[in-house]
């Protein structure tokens, strides 16, 4: 299944303009990561309200999920380095407001859940250039590679990130960690600066709305991606909310607060771990490995259904961690070599879109359901359905031989 060939050293990959995206690419997670974090507890800190904090982190998914598939367009019509440039200087100058506010005292709900609005709109300009720009930057035989350094850093960085958040919150106040945070994504604008102009895509000159129609003309021929994503909003539907919602609930029922962070902590070292690992891995059958493995994140609803325990649900998430890793790291790969490059920001948009659409309705679904047939029977179920949707792209000749 596997080889331990090495196409391009990694030392070599990060000393030339892929390293200066990683770098960037790394600093402008670390802001992100914090801004979750650190908006959230400023917001709690200054108004004490919870309904405030519901209205602004809606206020930044909202226009994600609104705007994704406009992304995708301009993604593949403009040059995805000054996107990325411009995203990031647009969310730095975001949070710095929203630092300045609250720092002088002059907090507003509909101000702040505006700049968070607007964070949230940036987001989905950003998100389809990231993507769609690692192949303009690596060879075709380093884009697993690539893709699992960018992993596993990420994996580092939401470990770290969310402690330096609530450090600086606690210490110096909500204001002056969004301030820090203001300064990650000017830090990550300049290094992305350093990508090569020559970084981009043709300019387009068709409308933005024949650019998306012909988007999803692409997207809809590739059946083997839409199979799939439709596999992923399966997952999120049946993983998001009751993993976040149920998984809390049963282990601190069973073992108390630090059993839930116990496990999320285990998870996170296997999420980690398979990443460093992905980097020394060549796969022959990357997609068909990635979706055989992708059953594995199934283990810890399955665990919460029989036990609750907290080690049999830590030992199913680490495992898990592992098998989910390898289905993005795979996944990446898989659009960026195989989906035309004048339409991978819009095919990555759709597929992003398919898979993130049904998150919110999952949260809201999570609990009345357990309420009616039982927390424990709920997991179980959706454990089986996420392994059932795991494996449906299988049934595509393509993913089996690819």
């Amino acid at each position: 299944m596997t080889t331990t060939s090495s196409p391009t050293p990694v030392r070599v990959l990060l000393r030339g303009r892929f390293g200066w995206f990683f770098a960037g690419r790394t600093i402008d997670l670390f802001g992100s990561s914090m801004t979750t974090v650190a908006l959230s507890l400023a917001v709690l800190q200054t108004s004490g309200n919870a309904t405030d904090l519901g209205i602004v982190l809606a206020a930044n998914m909202l226009p994600m999920l609104v705007l994704l598939l406009a992304g995708g367009v301009l993604a593949d019509r403009f040059s995805r380095r000054l996107l990325l440039i411009a995203a990031n200087l647009v969310s730095g100058a975001a949070i710095a407001a929203v630092a300045v506010i609250l720092l002088t005292g002059r907090y507003h709900l509909g101000t702040v859940a505006a700049l968070s609005l607007l964070t949230g709109a940036v987001g989905a300009f950003a998100a389809p250039a990231l993507r769609g720009i690692v192949p303009e930057l690596v060879a075709d035989d380093d884009l697993q590679r690539a893709n699992a350094l960018l992993s596993g850093s990420g994996h580092a960085v939401r470990i770290i990130a969310p402690t330096v958040a609530a450090l600086l919150t606690a210490t110096a106040g909500g204001g002056w960690a969004l301030a820090v945070d203001a300064c990650t994504y000017l830090v990550a604008a300049l290094l992305f600066r350093r990508l090569p102009a020559g970084s981009r895509t043709p300019a387009a000159t068709r409308a933005l709305p024949d650019g998306l129609a012909a988007g999803w003309r692409v997207f809809r021929s590739l059946r083997w991606v839409v199979l799939t994503s439709l596999s992923f909003a399966v997952i999120n539907a049946v993983n998001v909310g009751p993993w976040n919602i149920l998984g809390p609930l049963l282990v601190t029922d069973h073992d108390g607060a630090l059993g839930w962070g116990a496990v999320l902590s285990i998870r996170a070292a296997g999420l980690l771990l398979m990443s460093v690992l992905a980097v020394r891995l060549v796969l022959r059958r990357p997609l068909r490995t990635g979706r055989l493995l992708g059953v594995l994140p199934a283990l810890p609803l399955l665990a919460l259904g029989l036990s609750g325990d907290m080690w049999i649900v830590a030992v199913a998430a680490f495992v898990g961690g592992l098998g989910f890793t390898v289905s993005a790291i795979t996944w990446d790969t898989a659009l960026q070599s195989r989906v035309p490059r004048e339409a991978l920001s819009r095919v990555s948009a759709f597929d992003d879109l398919f898979s993130y659409a049904a998150i919110p309705l999952s949260q809201l679904a999570a609990g009345p359901l357990a309420a009616a047939i039982g927390a424990h029977r709920l997991a179980l179920l959706c454990g089986l359905v996420y392994a059932v949707a795991a494996l449906a792209p299988l049934a595509s000749r393509e993913v089996r031989r690819a």
